[in-house]
């Protein structure tokens, strides 16, 4: 295993890793060409944003629609279920692995981060960084401008409010909305 590989597997575990290593900007620079080339394909070419899309992310279901523009870090690290729909301006910082189950809406100019720095100027100086898993349920409907923050899982069957901010775990079944955002209403299952 090469020293990239050490520090790329230490990222994906949640631990404190070396991200100012050329193999990892080479990787953003890879993912931000491919990208570019999605982002400025023709609107109806939806064969060819599938196949890139499909050869970007980590996994996805059969029905995937992303609209242009997308942006991600490293996109294998994306993985999205069956009946998957974001709308523009969708941005995904994926050093930990987001995982988003079955038919989940997500609205535009929504923000999932995984990317963690210390909160001490001295540490943050020094380039430390690690990154937190996000984890979305089946039947989740994220509203537009809504920003879901490192280390969160959201439950099966919830709303987020349009322009909240996600700062701590969603149960099943419930709206949440505010920043940051708290439990508004229950909700039913199936309804």
């Amino acid at each position: 295993m090469t020293d990239f590989e050490r520090e790329w597997q230490k990222m994906l575990r949640g631990e404190i890793y070396d991200a100012f290593m050329p193999e990892f900007y080479e990787k953003l620079l890879d993912t931000r060409e491919k990208l570019h080339i999605f982002n400025n394909l023709p609107p109806r070419d939806i064969d060819g944003q599938q196949t890139l899309l499909r050869g970007l992310l980590g996994s996805c279901g059969e029905k995937l629609v992303i609209n242009q523009p997308f942006r991600c870090d490293y996109g294998c690290n994306i993985h999205v279920g069956e009946s998957f729909m974001a709308n523009f301006n969708l941005t995904v910082l994926d050093e930990a692995p987001v995982t988003i189950g079955d038919n989940v809406f997500i609205g535009p100019n929504v923000s999932i981060y995984t990317a963690c720095h210390p909160l001490d100027a001295v540490r943050r100086d020094k380039n430390i960084q690690w990154a937190e898993a996000v984890t979305i349920g089946d039947s989740v409907w994220i509203g537009g401008g809504a920003t879901i923050l490192p280390g969160v899982t959201i439950g099966d069957n919830v709303v987020v409010g349009a322009g909240s901010v996600v700062t701590r775990d969603i149960p099943d079944n419930v709206a949440v909305a505010g920043n940051p955002a708290r439990v508004i209403r229950q909700l039913e299952p199936g309804r």
